[in-house]
């Protein structure tokens, strides 16, 4: 089917412009003005509404295989679309874990079978799988995952002969969980003999605190730079971390630094670290425990000022749902994490309309510069000849989140009664038109993300 959107105001490479688009065979065929004379299956007039690529979502948590009670690939990719999410990378603390090519493949095929957005999915390592790691082929799978502080799914990798060996000789991009397991441990025994079951609303961010995470992503870094390795050092959570990274300008599908060397170490910033800050804990609890935790409002500050400075590349969620009722138990027994994919492009929206960053800055964030710094072949940037991955917003519309509008199996959402002063009314998947005003058109299925490696 060819697609004609006419009188959208297109938001890509730092620009804001009426333009007319056709999408033919999954791909934009042609960008330009005047182009509504032109003969297609299907018109639709965009007029008020602002057309973006669709967002790259590089760190989410489907829960498929193994804990599929809480979620899978199929309910998380619709909650996905319907956001304006089109591509994910997906986290191997599955059950079983991701930490051999043969249960890699085995998610890819559920991607096949099941997502409606377009899917990679990270290469799981541990302290005793390197010959299983330096397997991954660099074109065809995003990245591999190192959990450098446990979090869900205890896939720490503490073993510094294994780490070294990893960074040494990593097939593609390394991407990180940096916090120190040490010091939250410590942390963690000192405050369960303080405060026993009483604990302080803000307790999980005085266990999973600032030096937690700096010293193992200054850790983290100090391997990258020893070894010369590709490292995204992700959901950075502190100001304390930020001057871990340089300033970074994308240029030709790289980001670069000053001196036109590529950017070594990245950084990703999370909607959460941005939307919430610590004070929340004392109306959302166990709702918002995620790991690196949220911290004091004065980070949540610093972070998006490292966002705009360009030391912190993209912004993603962390998607990772689990039930209301696990949620619901005491601290100490609740799991970390939190459903946010499908308010993902909501929630910094908002914060455009507020003034705090630019909408031209967010679609950079969310697509392009994922797309530069995982190196996505054609996607996340709105030209000829790249696959037709899109959002239609209404900026002059409101999403409230209620119970009754989230995708996500595990039915609750963090921004639960929030109004948001924007609505996501189309989103298409490699050129197929997924979800439009409220409806799913689930025939074809997303596609598997290739790399230019």
């Amino acid at each position: 089917m060819t697609t004609l959107i006419v009188n959208a105001q297109v938001v890509n490479e730092n620009q804001v412009q009426y333009l007319d688009v056709i999408i033919e065979n999954g791909h934009i065929k042609k960008i330009g003005k005047d182009l509504q004379h032109t003969a297609a299956d299907r018109v639709i007039d965009a007029k008020g509404l602002y057309l973006m690529p669709g967002v790259i979502d590089d760190q989410v948590h489907f829960r498929e295989p193994g804990l599929t009670h809480k979620a899978n690939i199929y309910t998380e990719s619709k909650a996905a679309v319907a956001g304006g999410v089109t591509s994910f990378m997906e986290m191997p603390n599955t059950v079983p874990n991701t930490l051999t090519q043969e249960l890699l493949e085995d998610k890819y095929q559920i991607g096949a079978n099941t997502s409606l957005a377009n899917y990679s999915f990270f290469m799981g390592a541990s302290n005793d799988n390197y010959n299983e790691v330096m397997r991954t082929d660099p074109t065809q799978v995003c990245g591999i995952k190192i959990f450098m502080g446990s979090s869900t799914g205890n896939m720490l990798v503490d073993a510094p002969e294994v780490l070294e060996k990893l960074f040494a000789n990593a097939p593609c991009i390394i991407a990180t969980h940096c916090e120190d397991e040490p010091t939250v441990k410590a942390r963690m025994a000192y405050f369960k003999d303080k405060y026993g079951d009483n604990v302080p609303y803000d307790i999980h961010a005085l266990i999973r605190n600032e030096e937690a995470c700096l010293k193992s992503s200054t850790f983290a870094s100090s391997l990258a730079h020893k070894h010369g390795t590709r490292l995204h050092i992700l959901h950075i959570s502190t100001g304390d971390e930020v001057h871990l990274f340089e300033i970074g300008n994308r240029s030709n599908g790289e980001i670069l630094l000053a001196n036109g060397q590529p950017k070594l170490v990245t950084a990703e910033a999370c909607v959460h670290h941005l939307w919430f800050d610590a004070e929340d804990y004392r109306t959302l609890g166990n709702k918002i425990k995620c790991n690196p935790s949220i911290k004091a409002p004065h980070h949540k500050e610093a972070i998006l000022q490292a966002v705009l400075d360009n030391r912190i590349d993209v912004i993603a969620t962390d998607h990772a749902p689990h039930t209301i009722e696990e949620k619901a138990q005491h601290y100490w027994q609740a799991p970390s994490g939190l459903p946010l994919v499908q308010h993902t492009l909501n929630v910094m929206l908002e914060l455009s309309k507020t003034g705090k960053i630019s909408i031209d800055r967010v679609v950079e964030k969310m697509s392009h510069a994922v797309a530069d710094l995982f190196d996505i072949e054609n996607r996340g940037y709105i030209r000829e000849g790249y696959w037709a991955d899109l959002v239609l917003v209404d900026l002059n519309a409101r999403t409230r989140v209620e119970s009754s509008n989230i995708y996500s199996k595990c039915g609750w959402s963090p921004f639960e009664d929030t109004e948001f002063h924007s609505r996501i009314t189309h989103t298409f998947v490699s050129g197929h038109l997924v979800y439009a005003n409220g409806q799913f058109d689930e025939t074809v299925k997303g596609k598997r993300l290739t790399f230019s490696r």
